[in-house]
């Protein structure tokens, strides 16, 4: 037992010792969680809660014009601003100078237009059901079209969302006069308004559900999304502390002079692995906690920890136990300090890239979301998403334990073997 305490007390010190390592393990992944969940919560909130700036110039000459608009502000989708008196030639301008992301130009035609279109429908209409016999239906104008401006900056598929919102409200408009018309060409015009409610009522719902596997509905946001990714972006980056602390340890001899010693190098190498284990287990607690307690102090959702705290505690050690694997990985082949640092910490980024810790990888080509299997930190990911955003179970979380198990199992092995090849075991 003294053997045991007296190495986990070295390797201790060593950790202390190093300030650069303690600062990438505890305060990076502090500030990753901080800026990154900030600016996605924003991100959300401009989709799901925020109203979107919109600049509105009306020159409509009839009344159809003014209704989008009121339809628009009654959504509260869009924080509107009109500003009719704007030519629409100025408007690329005037959108760019007062820092708005759209813009919608309303033609002075619009009104006529689609009544034009209406009455030509309903003359159609009444003609196939023989209620009309003239085939005369006036001068018909061209169906107006409005004008969508956007900033460059704004992404295609967001513009595309806000254009078909426009789309769905042009539609209410353009059944709204359909109807009207053909009452009116009926004579029966003050029943269409009785129609037109009970088609407004009898619109089909459509009802959001959360896919998930347990009772209690945890609704995706920022921080769920974020805390367990970073955090685990910071366990692995410890690569830089503890391969490190291997490769100086292998250059300099202590390894040659640890076998000197009435004790197992196998003790040294688990009281490394222990103490890195516990120090994952403590990035872990350090970062889940401000999600829990700092991040709503400051308007960011709370952080939901799983009910499932066996499956909870399951997935922390062997995500644990692959970060502390795969730094002895490294240590164990890399011939100099720099090598450790510099390859350990790139192949964190690649992994964290393709594993979806960077970009989520439903995103990904068909050939990266393949290519991601073979990144611990997806799996790492992919066990905390399964207990915090779906509810899961040990049956869901089979694969992630499989292949973390192996993927720990191989780092292990490679590493005996070159230390096996060096005869410092």
């Amino acid at each position: 037992m003294f053997k045991i305490f007296s190495s986990i007390r070295k390797e201790f010190l060593l950790l202390v010792s190093d300030k650069v390592g303690l600062a990438l393990m505890f305060v990076m992944p502090l500030i990753l969680v901080f800026i990154i969940t900030i600016i996605q919560d924003s991100a959300y909130k401009i989709v799901n809660e925020n109203e979107i700036p919109m600049l509105v110039v009306n020159h409509d000459e009839g009344s159809q014009g003014a209704k989008l608009l009121d339809l628009l502000i009654t959504s509260r989708l869009f924080k509107i601003d009109t500003l009719n008196s704007l030519p629409e030639k100025s408007l690329k301008k005037e959108l760019l100078a007062r820092g708005k992301l759209i813009a919608l130009f309303i033609p002075p035609n619009f009104t006529s237009g689609l009544n034009s279109n209406t009455g030509e429908i309903s003359h159609m209409m009444m003609r196939d059901l023989g209620l009309e016999t003239d085939s005369a239906s006036g001068n018909t104008e061209k169906m107006p079209a409005l004008s969508f401006y956007h900033d460059p900056v704004l992404q295609e598929n967001y513009s595309a969302s806000v254009m078909g919102v426009v789309d769905s409200y042009l539609g209410m408009i353009e059944k709204s006069m359909m109807i009207e018309r053909i009452y009116a060409d009926m004579d029966m015009g003050p029943k269409s308004e009785k129609l037109n409610k009970k088609m407004e009522i009898n619109r089909v719902k459509i009802n959001q559900i959360v896919a998930t596997n347990s009772n209690s509905v945890v609704v995706p946001n920022s921080t769920q999304h974020n805390v367990p990714a970073w955090t685990i972006f910071a366990m692995f980056f410890m690569v830089v502390s503890l391969g490190s602390n291997i490769v100086k340890e292998r250059v300099n001899g202590s390894f040659l002079r640890l076998k000197t010693m009435p004790t197992s190098f196998m003790l040294v190498m688990f009281s490394k692995m222990a103490v890195y284990v516990v120090v994952a287990i403590l990035q872990v607690a350090l970062t889940f906690s401000v999600g829990v307690w700092i991040l709503p102090k400051i308007g960011l959702p709370e952080l939901t920890i799983p009910t499932n705290f066996p499956a909870f505690a399951a997935v922390v050690f062997i995500s644990s136990m692959a970060a502390v694997s795969y730094a002895l990985l490294i240590g164990s082949w890399a011939k100099t300090q720099e090598q450790a640092n510099g390859f350990g910490a790139i192949s964190i980024i690649i992994f964290g890239a393709i594993g979806g810790i960077l970009v989520p990888a439903f995103v990904m080509p068909e050939y990266m979301q393949f290519a991601s299997n073979f990144s611990p930190l997806h799996w790492c990911l992919e066990g905390f998403y399964i207990l915090f955003l779906k509810g899961g179970s040990w049956h869901e979380l089979r694969w992630v334990i499989l292949f973390l198990g192996v993927f720990i199992l191989i780092c292990q092995l490679c590493t005996y073997i070159k230390l096996r090849i060096e005869k410092i075991i």
